[in-house]
């Protein structure tokens, strides 16, 4: 689960994370109340989409009066933004973010993640603030500097210390760098997020170390843990068949291709993903329907796939295990009778029954490619989706 900026920076003053004082604004008259409030010579007026790069889509201005201010409201409100994150359509901005402008002496990058490999937490910093990360850890790796933190200890002190020291920090920026880090990572932990990136983090003409920006995505199998963040959620910033898939207890990513996934399992999901790419093929979509292929489930499958206009074909990849492969078989004639599907269904079943499930899908009125493996399902919805016969 993702929330804005403001909504993150608010979090991180309650744990003493230093930033900015600044106000969200839904209207032009709430922007210029937070303009009032603020009193300062030079304000930072800031889309807030869940999307990066907002400052080189023009998203992202300064403003040192009143009129301009008022301006710049009326310019980026209801403006459609896009950016390198948001795709070419763009993201309508529906709220902004008035901040009090800030003496930069020197911008860095500031992040922590879970790295998979090492099974560790990792807290990434970097003097190449202000840009693309990405792009750093593609041409100067090197210029990334990490310290891996031990779930069980946490991030320490000296850790801390010596992640303000690798950016070239001295005396009470230090000392300010290390309370901020160390915060930081108490959001992080305590928060259950999935990730936490400042860019930039900065030190400013006094001295202090201050979040300017502020990026936080939350664990959302851990959300039960914290009710309140529900309230944080802005389901217009969401990709549609994401939501709805949610809503219905189906793990739905949309993806660039145009072969549909209907899977259960994780796992099986990924490996269905990697031999459509092993055939030449690319998946429209990751969708775990869980352990319950039932003929409701596979039908809000199937509407979901079925709302990525990219899809040209739709393979189903089930394995029978608690669930016969006869009873997903019956579940997935019965989805087809009341979705209407117009695309090549391809479907591999594997199992319990599955012999029996075979003979099911043959035997249906209904037009199914059934295939014998994984790779000649593959081979068939990879085929189907470039309008071959199969």
């Amino acid at each position: 689960m993702k929330i804005h900026e403001y909504q993150a920076k608010e979090i991180f003053r309650k744990y003493n994370v230093r930033v900015p004082e600044s106000f969200p604004a839904f209207t032009v008259e709430e922007v210029l109340e937070a303009y009032d409030k603020l009193n300062c010579q030079t304000v930072v007026v800031k889309a807030q989409i869940h999307a990066g790069g907002r400052g080189k889509g023009g998203g992202v201005k300064l403003a040192h009066t009143k009129d301009e201010v008022k301006k710049l409201a009326e310019n980026i409100l209801g403006m459609n933004l896009v950016t390198h994150q948001t795709g070419p359509e763009g993201k309508k901005v529906q709220r902004l973010l008035i901040e009090s402008g800030i003496n930069i002496r020197k911008e860095f990058y500031a992040g922590i993640v879970l790295d998979r490999v090492k099974r560790q937490f990792v807290f990434m910093v970097s003097t190449e603030g202000g840009v693309e990360i990405e792009k750093v850890a593609a041409e100067t790796p090197e210029k990334i500097i990490k310290e891996w933190i031990n779930p069980d200890t946490g991030l320490t002190l000296e850790q801390a210390e010596s992640l303000g020291k690798a950016l070239g920090l001295k005396n009470e920026q230090i000392v300010s760098a290390t309370e901020n880090f160390m915060s930081l990572w108490n959001v992080f932990n305590e928060m259950d997020c999935s990730l936490l990136e400042i860019n930039p983090l900065v030190v400013t003409k006094e001295n202090e170390v201050m979040a300017l920006d502020a990026k936080m995505n939350f664990d959302s199998n851990a959300l039960f843990r914290h009710p309140e963040l529900n309230d944080l959620r802005d389901e217009s910033e969401e990709e549609p068949a994401e939501l709805k898939a949610s809503k219905n207890n189906l793990n739905y990513i949309k993806l660039d291709g145009n072969v549909g996934c209907m899977v259960n399992g994780a796992g099986l999901a990924m490996a269905t993903m990697d031999i459509i790419k092993l055939h030449e093929g690319e998946p429209a979509n990751f969708l775990d329907v869980g352990g319950v292929a039932n003929p409701e489930t596979v039908a809000n499958g199937f509407k979901i796939t079925l709302s990525d206009p990219n899809v040209k074909s739709i393979l189903i990849n089930i394995f029978g295990g608690i669930v016969r492969c006869d009873r997903v078989a019956q579940g997935v004639i019965d989805a087809m009778e009341t979705v209407l599907v117009n695309l090549p269904v391809i479907v591999r079943l594997e199992g319990t029954n599955a012999k029996k499930a075979g003979e099911l899908l043959n035997n249906s009125p209904l037009d199914f490619l059934v295939a014998d493996s994984l790779s000649d399902a593959a081979e068939k919805a990879v085929s189907a989706a470039k309008g071959g016969v199969s």
